[in-house]
């Protein structure tokens, strides 16, 4: 069996716990570093309920890293609004050869951590998943789960091949990106529609986005405006992945995207990195993004005025 070495995990929601589950649940040397959901999780383990297979595990819960210590690799699925707190979780973890590697949504999080820990330490994962945390230690994945992973610098070199091996090996397809920067575009095309008009449009999921002619529309707008800006920035992102993205989304039957969960359930919603860091990344070059500005104003009012509308998954 390849390894990695001491692996910990750093956000353990839905992400966190799925993909590291599945590490510890294959043998690696697996460390959640959990809050909320410790007790419960000491108590009664982490379950994991999917299509590929159910998992009821023990796991190493901790509830500070430095009950953890230093590790080789930090895998971060922490909600990117939360990042000022990994100034106070990481160091705890870190020896001179700690890999970091973010799983976290949007633009900008490989920059903050080589920023605060060193370039040469982080790597960034996309990950492509329908999953669910259903209560305190119970993970739902319906659907999907690729890991699409990348260097924040540089070419992907022998780190990264074996960081795969160990995803693999633990039944996680992922497959290596030779431009981390393109495939974060790559899955803005879907979260900047998706995320974004399952709550502007009243707290729907996505089939009821896609049941929606005049909805389903915009989405095809807002994914030719990223797709075009992506190509003006140098990234290399076809304009064919709006059918496919569309199509793969409509066997996803009635998900309920994250930020639509995040929203409903009170939570800060991810809207700087998903929205507010394309649109600046984009004027930085002198584009202009208008639908997905709109959209970025439209979620700004409803996040600053919390408007109710309830906790309804559908339309």
């Amino acid at each position: 069996m390849d390894t990695v070495g001491k692996i910990a995990i750093v956000g353990a929601g839905a992400v966190g716990c799925y993909y590291g589950g599945r590490l510890a649940q294959s043998g690696q040397d697996v460390h959640f570093l959990m809050r909320s959901d410790y007790e419960t999780v000491m108590r009664d383990g982490l379950h994991i309920t999917s299509p590929l297979g159910d998992a009821n595990l023990r796991v190493n819960a901790y509830r500070g890293a430095s009950d953890i210590g230093p590790c080789d690799l930090v895998i971060i699925a922490l909600k990117a609004t939360s990042n000022e707190a990994l100034l106070e979780l990481i160091p705890p973890l870190l020896h001179e050869g700690t890999l970091l590697l973010t799983l976290q949504n949007g633009l900008g999080n490989e920059e903050f951590l080589a920023h605060h820990f060193g370039a040469q330490r982080v790597l960034g994962g996309l990950c492509f998943v329908c999953i669910n945390r259903l209560a305190a230690g119970v993970i739902h994945h319906m659907a999907q789960g690729r890991i699409n992973l990348g260097e924040h610098r540089g070419a992907p070199g022998p780190r990264t091949h074996a960081i795969a091996n160990v995803l693999m090996q633990a039944g996680v397809d992922c497959v290596i990106e030779p431009s981390l920067a393109a495939a974060r575009w790559k899955k803005l095309v879907w979260n900047i529609p998706f995320n974004g008009l399952s709550i502007v449009e009243g707290g729907i999921d996505t089939a009821a986005i896609l049941a929606n002619a005049r909805i389903e529309q915009r989405v095809r707008g807002l994914m030719r405006e990223i797709i075009s800006t992506a190509q003006a920035l140098g990234h290399s992102v076809p304009f064919e992945l709006i059918d496919d993205m569309i199509e793969r989304t409509r066997t996803m039957a009635q998900y309920r995207p994250s930020s639509l969960i995040d929203y409903q359930e009170g939570r800060e919603v991810e809207l700087q990195p998903i929205w507010g860091e394309p649109i600046r990344q984009a004027a930085e070059a002198q584009l202009v993004m208008p639908q997905v500005s709109a959209l970025y104003e439209q979620l700004k009012s409803l996040t600053q005025s919390r408007v109710a509308f309830g906790t309804r998954s559908g339309p």
